[in-house]
């Protein structure tokens, strides 16, 4: 066999050996590497439209734990809590999905409201720490399900920790002698559709107009929604929002060169991780703070968007 020919069949074996290689160590690495080992700070630095000249405030997000076992334990919980603290943020908001979202076989235990709660509460910051509920803290609790309302067990375990759970709730707060508003909107996916509920679509308990309305004065408002799809509907409400902060997508769990391929949004990647910044109807920007969150949602699965707690430095 001539020289030349042997060559190319070994490098073409090479070629796949490596391939093979390669492919096994990303397999690796986004299945048990990214979603279990890695944790990093996302800092955002800048001032909404609307905001008080003089008001200086640190924001840390924490969105989508998804407590279960190996993926999200009662330790690992505990060691973001322990980041976040660190970090010295004058707010705490809690974006949602605090339920497990990931299928059974990926699981070897799952962790109770009973016990992350807890944990939760020991988050600490001088001007409070406020949650929403996501879509896997109603899907989860079958009873709510039935009934078509609240509370879930999520919100009691997390009301009886002392964590405030805000549902079209706004609450005033202020930082010096600057007040400023923190709102809280009810999920937008909450209520399964099915034959055995009583549904044929699926329902929120989102109200937009009655959030804004609790809000009594012209301070700015960070408006907590744990679906970024309600953001074109924020941008247009009459009552301006100066941030909008929201999980859920998880940054698609697989990103690439800032694209994610499958992104749960009906907006695809136009909201599907970061800060945007879109025009309002009067043509001022509105800015929308998506995090990558921390857990996983169906498969325990991360690349190229690690999990993340994320700190805004606003004004």
């Amino acid at each position: 066999m001539p020289e030349r020919r042997m060559f190319s069949r070994r490098r073409f074996l090479q070629a796949i050996g490596l391939g093979a290689i390669s492919s096994a160590a990303l397999g690796s690495y986004a299945f048990a590497i990214e979603p279990l080992l890695r944790l990093q700070t996302t800092r955002h630095a800048f001032t909404p439209a609307g905001w008080t000249p003089g008001l200086k405030l640190k924001v840390a997000l924490v969105a989508d734990i998804h407590a279960c076992n190996p993926w999200m334990s009662t330790d690992r919980i505990a060691r973001i809590v322990e980041r976040t603290n660190a970090l010295k943020p004058d707010v705490i908001l809690l974006l949602g999905d605090y339920s497990a979202g990931i299928s059974s076989r990926f699981v070897t235990s799952y962790v109770h409201s009973s016990e992350w709660a807890p944990i939760l509460a020991g988050l600490q910051a001088p001007l409070g720490r406020y949650a929403i509920l996501g879509n896997h803290d109603w899907w989860e609790d079958k009873t709510a399900q039935r009934r078509g309302h609240g509370p879930t067990f999520g919100q009691l375990a997390l009301e009886k920790a002392g964590l405030p759970v805000l549902q079209n709730e706004a609450i005033r707060l202020t930082q010096g002698n600057h007040p400023f508003w923190i709102a809280g909107l009810g999920d937008q996916l909450a209520l399964l559709p099915g034959r055995k509920y009583g549904r044929t679509t699926w329902r929120g308990v989102h109200d937009v107009g009655a959030t804004l309305r609790a809000v009594t004065d012209d301070a700015p408002v960070i408006l907590m929604a744990h679906e970024p799809d309600i953001f074109p509907d924020i941008k247009s409400a009459e009552r301006p929002v100066a941030l909008t902060v929201s999980g859920h997508t998880h940054g698609g769990q697989f990103r690439v060169f800032g694209h994610s391929p499958v992104v749960p949004s009906r907006y695809g990647n136009r909201y599907a991780y970061g800060h945007v910044v879109e025009p309002r109807p009067d043509g001022t920007p509105a800015d929308l703070v998506v995090s990558g969150g921390l857990g996983c949602s169906i498969a325990p699965v991360r690349f190229g968007v690690p999990p993340e707690i994320v700190l805004l430095e606003l004004g």
